[in-house]
């Protein structure tokens, strides 16, 4: 059988004058905007006007355009050897569907086509389900398959905030960076969502949080000095905390050394290599860190792709239904946005 399998990831501007037109992306997604079409348009056009100025400042830093897509290349690749070279009774494609940059959904949908396959897998490369991120994509790639009349067996695997092999890749990354430092602080950070979003059934944070416990109970270190923080936070609204850039600064501070964790990403991109390695690290400095530690992203990190591999091999063993295999361990009943609610 040929299997497709979808990578969802959010993509990045692959040169400056791409900056706004991808900003209106993001924002005139109603998962980030509920809003009516006609007010969600114009709003869309303000805001990513009055951002593009800034975030095009941030894309400089990284010679003018993400590597997002370069580095999402790396893990399809990666996985796709993996899932041929582990399954000799099936053929694996993979392609990468960006929700905000191109490649589009509506500019994969005729090779996935082409490549007439038995089953598509939509596998977003977000570990933690959030309705805004895997949500929107998965969505959205439905939406285009409907638009042309493309009609195969699709199962989706929502999420996978505490697969073994997944965490195997995140103590293996922090491990390497831990040894021989005595007073830090680790702190890993996630992107943040506005507080309303948990209130009305996002179950993201609390996903968040199982990726945080199963990395500390498999670090196994005694007296671990830890936290779970949020970044990336912008606008009016209230959002989810504590924010990272206040941890850092309380623990640089208090003198500690700062190893950084981004426990929710895992492609390089400004939110890691701007925000988390220039921002964040000259804050730390600023406020008298000595030592300060970006643990990286797992992008192609062996366990990870191990973790990608198997949850598409072995996805019967995690059958929610026809076409969900989630994770066994199922969110609380008040997060109503998971898929499997």
């Amino acid at each position: 059988m040929k299997k497709a399998i979808i990578l969802f990831n959010l993509g990045g501007p692959d040169k400056l004058e791409n900056v706004e037109p991808f900003l209106f992306n993001l924002f005139y997604d109603p998962a980030i905007l509920n809003l009516p079409k006609f007010l969600r348009f114009p709003l869309a056009k303000i805001i990513s006007n009055r951002r593009a100025p800034t975030a095009k400042k941030i894309y400089q830093e990284l010679g003018g355009s993400s590597p997002i897509l370069k580095l999402t290349a790396e893990q399809s690749n990666a996985l796709e050897n993996k899932l041929n070279q582990d399954d000799s009774n099936n053929e694996y494609k993979c392609f990468i569907v960006m929700r905000c940059w191109h490649p589009r959904a509506e500019n994969v949908i005729d090779d996935v086509k082409a490549y007439n396959t038995n089953e598509v897998v939509l596998l977003p490369l977000n570990p933690q389900y959030s309705a805004a991120t895997s949500g929107s994509s998965i969505k959205e790639w439905k939406d285009i398959c409907k638009k042309n009349n493309f009609e195969t067996k699709t199962s989706t695997i929502c999420c996978y905030p505490s697969d073994g092999s997944f965490i195997k890749g995140h103590v293996q990354e922090i491990e390497k960076n831990i040894k021989n430092i005595k007073n830090y602080k680790l702190i890993f950070s996630a992107h943040g969502l506005p507080e309303k979003n948990i209130k009305k059934g996002d179950p993201y944070q609390w996903q968040v949080e199982q990726t945080v416990n199963s990395v500390i109970k498999n670090l196994n270190l005694n007296n671990l000095d830890w936290i779970l923080s949020y970044q990336s936070r912008v606008g009016p609204l209230k959002w989810i905390g504590p924010s990272t850039d206040e941890v850092i600064i309380k623990n640089s501070n208090l003198g500690k050394e700062i190893i950084l964790v981004p426990i929710a990403f895992v492609s390089e991109h400004s939110e890691t290599l701007v925000e988390l390695d220039i921002e964040y690290k000259e804050l730390a400095i600023k406020n008298g860190c000595k030592n300060y530690i970006r643990v990286p992203a797992l992008g192609t990190n062996t366990n990870f792709i191990n973790s990608l591999s198997s949850l598409i091999i072995n996805k019967d063993q995690n059958k929610f239904n026809d076409n969900l295999y989630p994770p066994k361990v199922k969110c609380p009943n008040q997060f109503t946005k998971c898929p499997c609610l």
